[in-house]
This record gives structure tokens, sequence and C-alpha cells, in this order.
């Protein structure tokens, strides 16, 4: 195993130059299979940690997730960035002692969104917005963790798809200290394209969660990363529920023929 050193120093090369994917596991057993695909780093998914344990997303707890993500990193050999959410503060002081207990599981990234919750009024007031950041950004480098910070912008997944709000956020973000940017909604390739030339030269994560581009193309965007959010655990979920949906609605078990072999899984799992 890496130490966790070493995984945050290759975590900070991977956003050097090219594209790469990093993958969201929602336990330790589809963080194993991941890194048994071959990928290079994995992020996890609020989302699907939060299914995992019967609850809605934005639901879990700060204690949920640092247990979670204390889990994934001792399970795998590759980097883990950390979706955290808000910080599970408003605060930028609970941002700051949340974020340096964060550090503490072993991540070698984490990322700090901009939105709310409440509907009324989504995102923070820009100025806090920014000092949240700020405020990572010192509990990172008072630690010396060298953990990469991620700023987010949440406006498009908000319902308030403006790039110019979402860009000048962005740059914010990254005067006060975020390694890498984000702003999850974004799908035109002109939107795409725009934004990592604004931020550049810092480089851009691209959620994508639905069949559009490949990362082919998101490469030749600019995009320098790409994360699925809780895609792979929709996915699963879905096979899992057609499945116990023919049961319990008409008594056959016809969906369990497409399961994945047992002796596979036990191979994949005992290497």
């Amino acid at each position: 195993m890496l130490s966790t050193e070493e995984k945050r120093v290759a975590f900070h090369k991977l956003h050097d130059s090219g594209c790469f994917v990093l993958p969201n596991p929602w336990d330790i057993g589809s963080a194993k299979a991941l890194q048994g695909l071959g990928f290079k780093a994995l992020a996890s998914t609020s989302a699907g940690l939060a299914w995992s344990i019967g609850k809605a997303d934005n639901r879990v707890t700060l204690d949920n997730l640092c247990g979670h993500l204390s889990a994934l990193c001792a399970a795998v050999d590759l980097p883990i960035n950390a979706d955290f959410e808000n910080g599970f503060a408003d605060e930028p002081e609970g941002v700051a002692a949340h974020v340096s207990r964060a550090v503490k599981t072993g991540i070698a990234g984490l990322s700090i969104e901009d939105a709310t919750g409440d509907k009324a009024k989504p995102l923070y007031d820009v100025n806090l917005a920014v000092e949240r950041i700020r405020a990572a950004r010192k509990a990172i480098d008072t630690d010396r963790s060298n953990v990469l910070l991620v700023g987010r912008c949440e406006a498009f997944l908000w319902g308030m798809p403006d790039l110019k709000l979402t860009i000048g956020r962005l740059h914010a973000y990254a005067e006060a200290g975020a390694d890498c940017l984000y702003a999850p909604g974004l799908k035109s390739k002109d939107d795409i394209a725009a934004t990592v030339k604004a931020v550049h030269p810092k480089p851009l994560n691209l959620l994508i969660g639905w069949p559009g581009l490949n990362v082919t193309e998101a490469a030749d965007l600019g995009v320098r990363r790409i994360s699925v959010g809780g895609a792979l655990a929709r996915v699963a979920w879905a096979g899992f529920l057609r499945a116990a949906t023919d049961i319990a609605d008409s008594g056959t078990f016809d969906g369990l023929g497409s399961g994945y072999p047992a002796g596979e899984l036990n191979r994949m799992f005992s290497a």
C-alpha cells in the first residue's frame, strides 16, 4: 500500500496534464472493484453513501462521512477525493474545523460546495462563499497535509444556468486557494470549453452523470478530470430494484439471471 503522503503526491501529479476519470464508489466493495479496473484515483459520492445507509442525499452526518472516508482510504491503494458537501457548516470557522477532521481520514482531495441547501437562497453570498474556501485552504495548509482543494459552484444544479455567474465564482474560489475548479451541471460543449478557458491554468472537473460526452471529447475540450457523482450507484440500484420488484409484484425471478457471476466476484475480492 502507498502511504497517505504518496497518494497525495500522486493525486497532484494527475492534475498536471491530460484528462483522467475518477469514478465514484459508494462502499469498500465498489472501491476495490474500481481499483481492479485500473482507475488511477477515486472520488466519494455523498448521494451514493447516503443511499447505501438508507438516507436521502445531503442527509448524511459528518460522522457518517468521516467514517466512510477512513474506510475507503484504508481499503484501496488509490488517492481518494472527498465529496465534502458544504463542509457541514455555514460559517468559515465550522468549515475549517470540519476540513481539519476530514484531512485526518487519509483523503488526497476535498471539495467544498457553495450551495446552502435552501431553495429560497440556493447559493451562499459570494463573499461568504469565498471565505469558506479560504478557511478550508487555511485548514489544509495548517495541517501541512497537501490535500488538493476543489472549489465548487453549484449554480447550474440549483436552477441558475448562468455561465458568467459561475465563472466569476470559480475565479474567486481559485484566488481564495482552490487548486481545482468544479461546476457540476455543465453540459454543452460551448459552456465546458468556455469554463476551461476561463479558469486556466487551474484544472476543471467535469461531472458526467448521463450518456453524453466521452473521455476523448471531454479531453479535447480541455477538461482535466471527470467524475460521475452518484451515477454508478444509481445504475447498481436500478438492477437491484428491477429484480426485486419482479419478485414482489409478479413472483418471477427472471431478473436474477443478469447477475454478475459469484465466482468472478469472489476472485475479484480475493486478489
